[in-house]
């Protein structure tokens, strides 16, 4: 079978084309082996053999990086282990200060008042009752220290305690045949996660930081804390918790991050 050649636009910048995809692909950090072959394969034939798109102009450009993303999300769910560990770590190697890291500065981070929060859960659940902190704290707590790995290329290691995700998603009821679990924030942020990461032993609703309450530049009054993920898809002030069927996207991932952000 022949294999035509990607026709580019001349003045098309194939370097820029290819660094665009690299970015999509693999964010600015210590790439897994799963992810390995495509960095080694990636050429300009390849984004248009993978995408199914000529690249012939700048939409169809976006359009061929949008469909590797897409793609890249796939092949990042199919090979995910919902049973494998992210390595954790001991008191000593705890990154002091923990840097502070959001689409603002520190002095912009949310105040939440703990007495009239009440967490709003939706969806695919049987109990829509509205949470108080007090409630989250009186469940089974647990702790981990681990590795939060930033896009940006930088990584620090954190202790934090809180209710594994899965058993709060077990005490309301919700329908895990679901595809996603999306997250509101008080800070307009928002992301979502698929069902299999939400149920990983790990995923954990953070309400404490190195053994005290969490602290505002942290997330309170709480965070997701997923040692398998990014740091962007591991939200902070926390106010809304929904299941859903439809696909939710989230405040970076709507500007091309890829969705899956596994680490």
């Amino acid at each position: 079978m022949r294999i035509q050649k990607p026709v580019v636009r001349p003045g098309l910048d194939a370097a820029s084309i290819l660094k665009e995809a690299r970015k999509l692909l693999a964010p600015r950090v210590e790439q897994p082996s799963r992810r390995a072959f495509l960095m080694h394969t990636l050429t300009l034939g390849g984004v248009a053999m993978l995408s199914g798109c000529t690249l012939s102009d700048d939409e169809n450009v976006e359009t061929a990086l949008s469909a590797i993303s897409r793609w890249n999300d796939r092949v990042q769910g199919w090979i995910f282990d919902p049973n494998a560990l992210a390595p954790t770590y001991p008191a000593s190697m705890i990154t002091r200060p923990f840097p502070f890291n959001a689409f603002y500065g520190m002095e912009d981070a949310p105040a939440v008042d703990e007495t009239e929060y009440r967490l709003e859960v939706t969806g695919f659940v049987a109990d829509t009752h509205r949470w108080r902190l007090d409630d989250l704290r009186a469940m089974a707590q647990t702790e981990q220290i681990t590795r939060h790995i930033c896009v940006e290329g930088w990584s620090a290691i954190g202790r934090w305690g809180g209710v594994r995700f899965s058993d709060f998603l077990k005490q309301v009821g919700a329908d895990v045949s679901a595809k996603y679990v999306g997250f509101k924030c008080a800070d307009d942020y928002y992301t979502s996660i698929d069902m299999p990461t939400a149920l990983h032993p790990q995923t954990l609703l953070a309400l404490t930081y190195d053994g005290k309450t969490l602290p505002r530049e942290y997330g309170f009054p709480m965070k997701l804390r997923m040692p398998t993920k990014l740091g962007y898809k591991n939200p902070k002030h926390i106010q809304a918790i929904f299941v859903t069927n439809t696909y939710p996207g989230g405040y970076w991932e709507d500007q091309g991050y890829n969705w899956f952000g596994g680490s």
